[in-house]
């Protein structure tokens, strides 16, 4: 089964693009929720959608410990340079992992 992945606002629309053209099963959250909805809400989401999210924002973590949720998984991005072209070639690195850890 292929994953599928939600962007958070954060991740830029050319990145969710180029992942897209990539053959990834991809979304940024704005494309289903409003661009006001809480981290709480998009957990929610993600975990009805069986998605893993991709954030550069350290809260979902916290909110899927704290909720008791056996789910979703989350992509924590720590970077310095956030620019599309270089989260783009970051994510095209990091999602084939992603998939074979989550596929065990």
């Amino acid at each position: 089964m292929k994953l599928k992945f939600i962007a958070d606002i954060h991740i830029s629309p050319l990145t969710v693009e180029e992942l897209k053209n990539k053959g990834y099963n991809i979304i940024r959250v704005t494309d289903r929720l409003p661009a006001t909805s809480s981290d709480n809400e998009i957990v929610g989401f993600a975990y009805k959608e069986k998605a893993v999210i991709i954030t550069q924002d350290l809260d979902f973590s916290a909110i899927i410990a704290q909720s008791g949720l056996d789910g979703p998984s989350v992509i924590s991005l720590r970077v310095d340079n956030a620019k599309p072209d270089r989260v783009s070639r970051l994510l095209a690195t990091v999602l084939p992992l992603v998939e074979i850890e989550l596929a065990e």
